[in-house]
């Protein structure tokens, strides 16, 4: 599976006012490990200036822009570029919005149209942590990623960020999609899935500490979501079985 972590960085903060992308990163996942195969460009954004919010926020200036190249004149590489892929952006909807805009200036579909799914980390992280800040920097802390050289927003340094904190996201489905990468040949040489339902797998006794923090973490959430939590709402089922 092929995935592209974007981000992008503007003039401000709305497309449909014209506002443009003025920074992209993509960094490329394919079978959630990284390969390097990432994508960078620094654009001009023609005759629209940098509000001074967002430029506090990225550090990057019109002067340093005077000398790149404009969206169009790098489209059909980008487009190349995540052409069938899955995209993760973080508050996918602004940086959807603002490529749309750009290709419509152009003349072109959307993006949606090119790539296969969209997919909000950020709306992933409020569903897993309900009630906690979610921004990248909050994300990096909470799960252990190093955000250290993170002085200034900037496109590729923040996908590269969202590429490790997706992945710790959703560590576990390493071991729920497995793909056996040695593994079995068939009488056609082809590798064939391994039956996992042969292994035994051995289930842990939990000590009484970690019974304690397992019914904490539980109140916390019970607590972030009111009540709502799956495993309330089956209580009564399980009761009643």
């Amino acid at each position: 599976m092929r995935q592209i972590v974007l981000d992008t960085e503007t003039t401000g903060l709305s497309a449909l006012d014209g506002d443009r992308i003025i920074e992209i990163g993509c960094v490329e996942l394919v079978n959630r490990k990284l390969t390097g195969n990432n994508r960078h460009f620094y654009l001009h954004p023609e005759d629209r200036a940098i509000h001074e919010d967002a430029q506090r926020v990225h550090g990057i200036s019109i002067e340093f822009l005077a000398d790149k190249p404009k969206f169009r004149a790098i489209a059909d590489d980008l487009l190349d570029y995540l052409q069938g892929a899955e995209l993760l952006a973080h508050n996918a909807p602004f940086d959807v919005g603002f490529l749309n805009e750009e290709l419509r200036r152009l003349g072109r579909g959307k993006i949606t149209d090119l790539v296969d799914g969209v997919v909000d980390t950020l709306a992933m992280a409020k569903e897993m942590f309900p009630g906690k800040r979610n921004g990248l920097d909050a994300l990096c802390d909470r799960l252990g990623v190093d955000n250290s050289g993170r002085n200034f927003h900037g496109a590729l340094l923040d996908a590269e960020l969202l590429a490790d904190v997706y992945i710790n996201m959703t560590r576990g489905q390493n071991a729920l999609a497995m793909e056996v990468e040695s593994g079995e040949a068939g009488a056609d040489g082809q590798l064939v899935a391994v039956d996992l339902s042969r292994f035994e797998l051995p289930v842990p006794a939990l000590s009484e500490a970690e019974l304690q923090a397992h019914q904490a973490l539980l109140a916390d959430l019970d607590k972030a979501s009111k009540g709502k939590t799956v495993w309330r709402q089956l209580e009564p089922q399980a009761a009643a079985a």
